[in-house]
C-alpha cells in the first residue's frame, strides 16, 4: 500500500464547511482507507490505500459530498512530492527566509502554461510566488492576512482548483508521512 496526503480545501475556514477531523478520518475509513490520521483542524489527512489518484480523490469527494452535502475539492499527494517541494522552495534555497513567510498553493494540476505565464503581482506589492507546476510557492513578508495572492486569486486566474498550506504544515506533514514509511520497514 501507498502513502497519500489529501489536503481538503476551504473546510473549518471562517465557520465554512464544519468537519470535525475525528468524522473525517471516521469518513475516510468508511471508504476502505487504511492508516488514517489528521494533521490540524484544515482537512489534512494523511492514510494508504493501492487506489491510484483519480480513483481516490473521486471516492474521496463523494463520500464528503454524500455525508455532508457539499462538495469540497480534494487535492493529492504523495510523501515524494512533498519531499520535492520541501527541497525546491526557491525562497529558502536562494534567500533563506523567515519560513512563517512561505506557504505552499497545491494546484488540482498542471496550469494551462498561457494562464500560468500571464499571473503577475499587483505594483507595489513585495509579496512574490515562483510557479512550480503543480504547486505554486508564495513568499509574503507582509503575512497572509493583508496579500492579494490568495488562494482565490490563482484559483481565478489560473481556472483551476487550489489549496494553500504554510510552510510549518508542509513539514509537518512530510515529517508524519516519512515517520510511516520508517515505521512500516522496521
Amino acid at each position: 500500500m501507498s502513502t497519500h496526503i489529501s489536503l481538503l480545501r476551504g473546510i473549518n475556514v471562517s465557520g465554512q464547511k464544519k468537519i470535525l477531523m475525528a468524522d473525517l478520518r471516521a469518513l475516510y475509513k468508511s471508504l476502505g482507507l487504511a492508516n488514517v490520521e489528521s494533521y490540524v483542524q484544515s482537512g489534512n489527512v494523511l492514510f494508504d490505500s493501492d487506489e491510484d489518484a483519480a480513483t481516490l480523490k473521486q471516492r474521496i469527494e463523494a463520500g464528503i459530498e454524500r455525508v455532508y452535502d457539499y462538495h469540497v475539492d480534494v487535492v493529492l499527494r504523495t510523501p515524494a512530492d512533498f519531499a520535492r517541494v520541501l527541497a525546491n522552495n526557491p525562497y529558502l534555497v536562494t534567500r533563506n527566509v523567515d519560513t512563517k513567510q512561505t506557504y505552499v498553493i497545491f494546484l488540482a494540476q498542471s496550469p494551462d502554461p498561457d494562464l500560468a505565464e500571464a499571473l503577475a503581482v499587483a505594483d507595489g506589492s513585495d509579496d512574490e510566488f515562483t510557479n512550480a507546476g503543480e504547486e505554486i510557492y508564495l513568499y509574503l513578508p507582509g503575512g497572509a492576512g493583508r496579500t492579494k495572492l490568495t488562494n482565490n486569486f490563482f484559483e481565478r486566474k489560473l481556472k483551476l482548483s487550489a489549496t494553500t498550506r504554510n510552510w510549518r504544515t508542509v513539514e509537518a506533514l512530510y515529517e508524519m508521512a516519512r515517520a510511516r514509511s520508517h515505521a512500516g520497514s522496521s
